[in-house]
């Protein structure tokens, strides 16, 4: 028996573990899973489970249902339930029947790319910034504190709820470095700290879901949708990352501008180049588009700077002697997208912009919000797509997108986002009722 495997049993055994969730993610980043007693742990463990596929959104055909989930012994962590009982969740790893990786597998999307990424040398990190509402219930988005960004508050319901989850996430061994009030009112984020990218997708699935459960219990609603309340900021989730090669910082080089090695900018540039045709996935529905406008921080147009927020591609400054922390600031994905996809989607134009030699554009430190329609042109700063429909035009004519996630989630994804948008198109909203009932 494998020493992991025995690690596992021993502990859901000292832990007196009464119910094992075993999680996977669809195509879309929503968990799926079945739960376990421990009696089953060991054969779980040793052959997987089946389970039919037919149903999950992005999954296999009727005619070819049968798959398998495969827990991943190190993702073994106990839930903080409280409920009277006690449970632990194992990311799982999916394959058909014969052993093989299931190509509808996202998890299983992200490792490919970072074994190809560890077939040059490279690992890579990430540091998501989730951001998310907390509302009084999930039936409109009532407001539960009128804070501001970074105010420090201990009164506000808002900072105890927050405060409550950073315990539930650190109680599951998933360190927190900070957190803090957002923009909006009753917006909050909590920052984890940076680690391998295939660790870090598995922790933003259990953030998403500790956040909501913890909320949840309080009485509460939290929500990742980016754009809940109009006329305020929406929810990103701003993603941190960098190469390593070995210990060291690929992306820090100290007689370069900004600190940036020739391998940042190369991968900086193939983020820049491939970033419209990758934003369906990192925006992947409708409200996505309605935090992407102008005037409310998120990005719009495609450029780059250092001590500019506006940009699509930031620089963090670092400190002396903290030369690992070099990294780039991608900010325009959002807090639902699938965290498999998005890191491997980011990884796979990267390393093309380094396989090309590709070169970044001049860095933009101007506030580019204030700047006209003929100045971008100038500076030849293009837009990233306006709705989803644009979006999905983009995806659809990408070799990058459908080489990365193979044609099986590549077409499954589209045509799920087709169906969104044909629903939308065909909704009459209370803005067209509003505007125009009374006029037309």
């Amino acid at each position: 028996m494998p020493q992991k495997t025995e690690d596992v049993l021993r502990t859901a055994k000292d832990q007196g573990i009464d119910v094992i969730r075993l999680w996977f993610s669809d195509i879309l980043g929503t968990i799926k899973g079945l739960a376990i007693t421990p009696r089953e742990l060991e054969y779980a463990l040793a052959h997987g489970l089946g389970f039919d596929g037919s149903s999950i959104e992005g999954f296999a055909r009727i005619h070819e249902s049968d798959l398998m989930a495969h827990p991943d012994p190190d993702t073994f962590t106990i839930l903080p339930d409280g409920r009277g009982y006690k449970s632990a969740r194992m990311i799982c790893d999916l394959k058909t029947p014969d052993g093989r990786p299931y190509e509808g597998d996202t998890r299983y999307i992200l490792r490919r790319n970072l074994e190809k990424a560890a077939a040059m040398g490279y690992t890579m990190n990430v540091g998501p910034e989730l951001e998310f509402f907390i509302f009084k219930d999930n039936k409109s988005p009532e407001i539960i504190d009128h804070g501001g960004y970074f105010d420090a508050s201990i009164q506000e319901k808002g900072t105890e709820l927050r405060q409550r989850c950073i315990f539930a996430l650190e109680e599951m061994g998933i360190p927190v470095e900070y957190s803090h009030h957002e923009v909006a009112p009753s917006q909050h984020e909590i920052d984890l700290r940076y680690a391998e990218a295939l660790i870090m997708a598995d922790r933003c699935l259990t953030y998403r879901f500790i956040i909501k459960e913890v909320v949840q219990e309080a009485g509460y609603y939290a929500t990742f949708m980016p754009k809940p309340i109009f006329g305020v900021n929406g929810s990103g989730m701003h993603v941190h990352q960098s190469l390593f090669k070995g210990s060291r910082n690929a992306f820090f080089d100290p007689e370069k501008p900004y600190n940036l090695s020739d391998t940042a900018r190369h991968y900086m540039a193939g983020l820049l180049k491939y970033v419209p045709e990758m934003t369906l996935v990192f925006n992947q529905t409708v409200n996505s588009y309605k935090r992407m406008v102008s005037g409310f921080e998120a990005p719009v147009y495609i450029c780059w700077g250092q001590m500019n927020r506006s940009t699509l591609v930031r620089v963090p400054r670092i400190r002396e002697g903290h030369e690992n922390s070099t990294r780039l600031e991608l900010r325009s994905a959002d807090p639902v997208a699938n965290p498999y996809l998005t890191f491997a989607l980011m990884l796979a134009a990267g390393m093309k912009g380094m396989e090309d030699k590709l070169t970044p554009p001049e860095p933009m430190e101007d506030d580019i919000f204030e700047l006209s329609p003929k100045q971008l042109q100038e500076r030849q700063i293009d837009l990233l797509p306006a709705n989803l429909f644009e979006a999905i035009q983009l995806t659809e004519n990408s070799t990058l997108v459908r080489e990365t996630l193979g044609d099986h989630v590549f077409e499954k994804f589209i045509e799920n986002k087709k169906i969104e948008w044909n629903d939308w198109r065909r909704q009459v909203t209370d803005y067209e009722v509003n505007r125009y009932l009374p006029i037309l």
